[in-house]
């Protein structure tokens, strides 16, 4: 006797008011795909992309259950971009915005700019904000690859406060680098366990291609269209 239910070969059994009930486990019915159905999963597809290349720098989400659940939270907030089947499963836009920490500590601002003729990356931390046991890592996220290869590249490195200058009373990091278009960063303060939530900023625009209604009606149409035809704006 089976107790529960069991698919071999298609087929689909289980027990049902002690009767066992054998039927096929493959379901003729085309699945569901409203226009907000295809959001949330072109949504979680690319959060997926980016947590796989992200976690390799052992990133720091303290809250939620896991490390994982934390950062698929706050990347759902993301907007929404819009890529076709054959595209979505690896690859990954650099965006502003992309989560890189969750934690307790005040979150830093940071915003791109130029400081003194150089590209820098501009916080509001201030001098007593240093403390011995106080640690500083920036997250470098690099767009790569062509077409069907598009990624993001995530690494960090500790910073050293001797590395950062004070300007008008707040620490600014001063590089080159800070101008590069396929480049986003995000700086994170550590203290033990305790760490700052930060998101990247950049100046890269290529995601921008695939938010448009051009971009919906070519990717939903790679799924087989949407359920709830004609393609509207969505809401994002």
């Amino acid at each position: 006797m089976v107790v529960g239910s069991m698919r071999k070969d298609g087929i689909t059994t289980y027990m049902k008011q002690g009767r066992m009930i054998i039927r096929s486990a493959n379901s003729m019915e085309k699945r569901s795909n409203t226009l907000p159905q295809f959001i949330q999963r072109q949504k979680m597809r690319h959060s997926v992309a980016l947590w796989r290349m992200m976690k390799y720098c052992e990133p720091m989400f303290t809250k939620g259950t896991t490390a994982y659940n934390n950062f698929l939270s706050l990347a759902n907030r993301l907007p929404v971009l819009y890529v076709e089947k054959i595209l979505m499963e690896n690859t990954s836009f650099l965006m502003p915005g992309i989560p890189v920490s969750d934690g307790n500590l005040p979150k830093i601002k940071e915003e791109l700019g130029v400081v003194d003729g150089m590209p820098a990356l501009i916080t509001n931390l201030k001098p007593h904000d240093w403390e011995p046991w106080t640690k500083l890592w920036l997250y470098t996220a690099v767009q790569t690859g062509e077409y069907r290869d598009l990624h993001v590249q995530f690494s960090k490195r500790e910073v050293s406060w001797e590395e950062m200058t004070v300007v008008d009373g707040h620490y600014v990091l001063k590089c080159k680098e800070f101008s590069d278009e396929t480049k986003g960063w995000a700086l994170v303060l550590v203290k033990g366990e305790r760490c700052s939530p930060q998101a990247i900023v950049t100046r890269c625009t290529l995601y921008q291609k695939y938010m448009t209604e051009e971009a919906l009606e070519k990717a939903a149409d790679s799924y087989g269209g949407l359920t709830d035809t004609p393609y509207l704006s969505p809401s994002r």
